[in-house]
């Protein structure tokens, strides 16, 4: 976190609560230099050969192999998944920005110099709601600017040195939209191909952030269209009441689990904004390990959230500020880079990440969620250790189902 909790204000400790966040005193804000995936370019301790092999294989150089969901077919529409995302984050890297992943988009389209008349904060909120769905966004929520949460620092790419993580003055507002991700390839997780449905979201969500930018701009209003960079989307996902915190350190929806990336805009556009909501997620979680033992590399944790004490082996890429569940980053990276792809399995697995299709999976869903009490989740977990782990599609199955 940026500042002690003294100096934070009275509506964010609010919102803290109502998210259930338990926030260290006075904790610094945490680096981008630490983050696993800057580590993996500067950092001895985590750059191999295997790790840089992964980045060079989503080019063309994917050195695809025999295995179901490893062919050059499935590499082929992994890397196009990833055409446009990589386009725009590539295009200011002769300037040290890698745009939507450790610098902010820059902007296209300059600010209005005259304002729009506007009406009220609430409407306001449905029309910028309206705008993100129109162009292609699953999920939005608003919450205020937090500044705990953004990276005290980031990478300039073409050294790896840190440099400053500054936003323009006066932003008030966030605006943090979820694009949901194909549950088909999402089932064929570990594979290549299943990495296409990542990709996707992330190509899809540059345009839909870029653009709904581009409209809060042309208002007259500033708007920093922005994906992984900083600042950390997790907390702010949370507070704009799109989910809860997960086991398996992601978000989960309660219209889509954790199949979810998420984008965010900085703006001053005057918003209500949306609050933290009890979904009964994370509490299902605390009673459910499926995630933490489907790690082929034991990377989850298994106890309750704590400060990172568990896994994380004191890694400088566990951030220590708020009380949650934590990976052991370092063994889940090593693994994504063997296999050349990402991994996902605790996603796949999660019992949230199954479409809510038919009756069962509606009624299961709503013991699940704490609907029924306390007894009606304790059912849920016994319906859900005789269902089973969910089984890996075979990738082949999946291209069959699509050639008809």
């Amino acid at each position: 976190m940026t500042a002690p909790l003294d100096r934070t204000p009275a509506h964010l400790l609010e919102t803290d609560r109502k998210a259930g966040f338990e926030v260290v005193a006075g904790a610094g804000r945490f680096s981008q230099m630490n983050d696993i995936f800057t580590r993996a370019f500067r950092d001895d301790r985590v750059r191999t050969k295997d790790t840089d092999a992964f980045f060079a294989s989503y080019r063309m150089e994917a050195a695809p192999r025999r295995g179901d969901g490893f062919t050059q077919k499935d590499f082929a529409l992994r890397n196009a998944a990833w055409l446009i995302s990589d386009i725009v984050s590539e295009r200011s890297a002769a300037e040290g920005l890698r745009e939507g992943f450790q610098a902010p988009i820059q902007a296209d389209t300059p600010v209005a110099p005259e304002r729009a008349e506007l009406g009220s904060p609430e409407a306001e909120a449905a029309e910028i709601k309206a705008v993100a769905k129109l162009f292609g966004a699953d999920l939005v929520g608003i919450t205020h600017l937090d500044l705990r949460w953004h990276y005290a620092e980031r990478p300039d790419v073409r050294t790896m040195d840190p440099v400053a993580n500054d936003l323009p003055e006066g932003l008030t507002h966030v605006i943090v939209m979820g694009h949901a991700m194909d549950a088909g390839l999402v089932e064929t997780y570990p594979s290549a191909l299943a990495g296409a449905a990542t990709g996707r979201e992330y190509s899809h969500e540059t345009a839909i952030v870029m653009q709904v930018a581009a409209y809060i701009r042309n208002l007259g209003y500033q708007a920093v269209a922005s994906m992984n960079d900083t600042a950390l989307v997790i907390p702010y996902a949370i507070k704009a009441g799109l989910g809860e915190y997960g086991r398996n350190q992601m978000v989960l929806t309660p219209e889509f689990g954790p199949r979810v990336r998420f984008s965010k805009i900085f703006t001053d556009l005057p918003l209500a904004v949306d609050g933290p909501r009890k979904l009964g997620m994370t509490a299902y979680c605390e009673g459910c390990d499926i995630c933490a033992r489907a790690c082929p590399v034991r990377a989850l944790p298994f106890g309750a959230p704590d400060f990172g004490e568990e896994v994380t082996k004191g890694s400088p890429s566990t951030w220590r500020g708020v009380r949650k569940w934590s990976s052991d980053a370092e063994a889940c990276f090593g693994y994504w880079a063997k296999l050349k792809t990402d991994c996902a399995i605790c996603m796949r697995v999660c019992p949230f990440a199954r479409p809510v299709r038919g009756l069962s999976a509606r009624l299961w869903r709503g013991l699940a969620m704490g609907r029924f009490g306390l007894s009606g989740r304790r059912l849920a977990r016994i319906w859900e250790r005789r269902r089973g782990v969910a089984r890996r599609a075979k990738p082949a199955e999946w291209w069959a189902d699509h050639r008809r």
